[in-house]
């Protein structure tokens, strides 16, 4: 029975964009911590460190994220490791996110002058204590603009994960589609909805590159 697009279509949308966010809200969350850490052994690490996570970098950033997810969601059945949507969906997207990160953030590390390290040194902190009081706070005011930034990336790309039957903003509009058949409100509908996440997350990151380069100049 075909229904006609309303309030309660709206709210089935709606319910796909809270999974769109909580997917995002994970994926930011698990591959910052991941990418913290291969931003670190890139950046501080011994040479065979560094190239191993140059390696898995520019491997993940070379591969359509749909291949990912393909690999992660079909492709690890074949050795026995079976995912429901929601996990394949959450592991794929991680990988990526953690990459891309580590790329963002090892740029930023290695950012920070010289003479920072130095005068960390001759007040004798401990390396955990150089990165903790003295590194990372200024690599995070750096980072902060083109993080915000990727942040609006993860949004956009939770709608790949539609083709492996995960039901979150784009499979919801797919779904609603199917049973209205008018496609012009339901994904007009999404757009807006999309729009709605993800252009203060991009006035934010604008924002925020203009405060540091207004800061760089004074």
């Amino acid at each position: 029975m075909i229904q006609t697009f309303g309030w309660p279509s709206v709210v089935f949308l709606l319910h796909g964009l809270t999974w769109t966010a909580g997917l995002s809200v994970l994926t930011f969350v698990c591959g910052g911590v991941f990418g913290l850490v291969f931003a670190l052994g890139r950046a501080l690490g011994p040479r065979w460190l560094k190239a191993i996570v140059a390696a898995y970098i520019q491997l993940v950033q070379a591969t359509p994220l749909l291949i990912v997810v393909f690999l992660v969601f079909y492709g690890l059945s074949f050795l026995g490791l079976y995912f429901p949507p929601f996990a394949a969906a959450a592991i794929s997207l991680t990988m990526y996110a953690t990459a891309y990160l580590a790329d963002i953030w090892r740029g930023c590390i290695e950012a920070i002058p010289r003479t920072q390290w130095e005068a960390a040194d001759s007040l004798a902190l401990t390396p955990v204590q150089k990165l903790r009081y003295v590194i990372l706070p200024q690599a995070m005011r750096i980072a902060l603009g083109p993080t915000a930034g990727f942040m609006v990336q993860i949004v956009k790309n939770t709608s790949v994960t539609a083709l492996i039957g995960f039901v979150e903003l784009t499979r919801a509009g797919q779904l609603l589609n199917n049973m209205t058949f008018q496609p012009f409100h339901v994904f007009l509908t999404v757009a807006v909805m999309y729009f709605a996440v993800c252009y203060p997350l991009s006035w934010w990151s604008e924002a925020l590159k203009e405060r540091k380069h207004a800061g760089a100049t004074h």
